[in-house]
């Protein structure tokens, strides 16, 4: 069911689509002129879908990271002064290495300290 793969609800909406295209290619008598504009419709679909995953990845992703600084917590005796310590070098390493630090350059740094 191709109309189902174009995000339509009935293959009549399928349909109204595949006439409005075509319409608007013969109004134009030139496809480079209608076709940008189906790209830019396809894109933004994309786009969208794209946008959607994403945000649910760093959802769960989010919840993961929680759960490990409730785990750690539980764990850890530190005291604030400490943790914005470490919190102020945390940005810095971010901000100098544009987020590309390992787990294991922080696990060798705190062993050298």
């Amino acid at each position: 069911q191709v109309y189902a793969a174009d995000n339509c609800k009935s293959q009549s909406e399928f349909v109204e689509k595949a006439i409005q295209f075509y319409a608007g290619y013969l109004n134009t008598k030139n496809a480079s002129a209608f076709l940008p504009e189906v790209l830019s419709t396809i894109l933004i679909g994309i786009m969208d879908d794209f946008a959607q995953r994403m945000g649910r990845m760093l959802y769960k992703l989010s919840v993961e990271q929680n759960l490990c600084n409730h785990i750690l917590t539980a764990d850890t005796d530190m005291d604030q002064r400490t943790y914005q310590l470490m919190r102020g070098r945390s940005v810095r390493e971010v901000d100098s290495t544009n987020g590309r630090i390992t787990f294991k350059e922080v696990l060798d740094f705190q062993r050298s300290v």
